[in-house]
């Protein structure tokens, strides 16, 4: 009776009556989908200038470019249209990838 069973399972997979083939391939594929999906790096969020961006530029371009000192006039960093307007030419002093990684994502916004 058991082999019965089974020929007949068998049967319906391979002749794909009643579809379940295709509902596995569909399961199959919306698994493989759903797990590239997550893979793949998700859109930046929002990057605060004043919380994220200005202190990374204070740690390497203070006292020089902000209030009171030599390049403040001609360069502030302390306003994001300067950082937007310079974009990866402050990476000069810059070096940590963590960083750059995140001023890129406040300039893509």
């Amino acid at each position: 009776m058991r082999a019965c069973v089974l020929v007949i399972t068998l049967f319906f997979l391979v002749n794909d009556w009643g579809g379940q083939k295709r509902w596995i391939r569909s399961a199959m594929l919306s698994t493989a989908a759903s797990s590239s999906r997550s893979a793949q790096p998700s859109s930046p969020a929002d990057v605060n200038f004043d919380e994220q961006i200005k202190p990374i530029l204070v740690s390497k371009c203070m006292p020089c470019h902000f209030s009171g000192g030599a390049q403040y006039a001609k360069m502030p960093f302390d306003r994001p249209e300067t950082i937007k307007r310079l974009g990866e030419k402050l990476f000069t002093r810059i070096h940590d990838e963590n960083h750059r990684r995140l001023i890129r994502d406040f300039l893509s916004q």
